[in-house]
This record gives structure tokens, sequence and C-alpha cells, in this order.
């Protein structure tokens, strides 16, 4: 992906939990499949096969379809920084998503950003939109509410 022809989502949220159960939120199939994407369809496929290089499968069917999210883990510093790439096939391209957590006195804080090529710009505020109730459910079943 060219860099000048990037644009990015970012979402930042606040957890009381702790750094740890909030990155590990991100690579345990079972909370995955409670916290992404929320109240659009059923979960039909959840693999994760956490490690540098290893990828990732999340499968929801939604109105009769099946909504493919797809990506190779790139980057794991537990419990600080998760870099994985993204795919929605049968679409091709490719953009990079980057989770950055924070510790804090109580809690940590969350910042998302994904990357992606200039020409889904149109789509950055939905993107935004649909990792932010990501985070929050994600903050739902850690008890964060």
């Amino acid at each position: 992906m060219n860099q000048a022809n990037t644009v990015r989502a970012c979402v930042t949220r606040r957890f009381r939990a702790s750094a740890a159960e909030v990155f590990d939120a991100w690579l345990n199939p079972q909370l995955a499949r409670e916290w992404f994407a929320p109240g659009l369809g059923e979960m039909t496929r959840v693999e994760i096969d956490a490690r540098v290089g290893g990828t990732f499968w999340l499968v929801q069917r939604r109105d009769g379809e099946e909504a493919q999210h797809t990506g190779e883990y790139l980057e794991i510093d537990r419990p600080r920084r998760l870099v994985f790439t993204w795919q929605t096939p049968p679409l091709t391209d490719t953009s990079r998503v980057i989770v950055e957590i924070r510790p804090l006195e109580t809690g940590c804080e969350l910042t998302l950003t994904h990357e992606m090529d200039a020409q889904w710009a149109a789509y950055l505020e939905g993107a935004e939109g649909a990792w932010r109730k990501m985070a929050d459910a994600i903050a739902g079943l850690l008890g964060d509410v």
C-alpha cells in the first residue's frame, strides 16, 4: 500500500479492563465470536492463528450471505501492539489495522488505526463507526460498561 495514497480511520476508547485483557480479546476465538460486528449476523467461522505470520478468518452470515474478513498478523507485542492485514473477500484489496493499547493507572486506552487505500475514503466514517461498535462490544464482554 502506497503511504501517499492512504487514508486512515481512527478510533480511541478507554477501558477499565487491563491492557492484557483488552489485548487478549483480539486473539481469543471465543471472545472474537462475541464482539466482532455485533448485531449484524451469526458468526459461522472464527479461526485465529495468533502468531506473526498466522492468519485469521471471521465469517458472518448476514442476510443469507457470507461476509468474510481475513488477514495476517504482522506484529504481536502483548499487551501493547497488534498489527494485521485486513481483507474482505471477494475484494482483493488489502489494508492494515494497527491496535495500540496504552496501560493507564486504572485500565487502558486503545487506539485503532485502519489504514486503507485512498479509493475507500468515502467509507472512513462507516469504518470508524464499525470499529467503535466493536470496541464497545469488547468492553461489554469484559464487564467494562
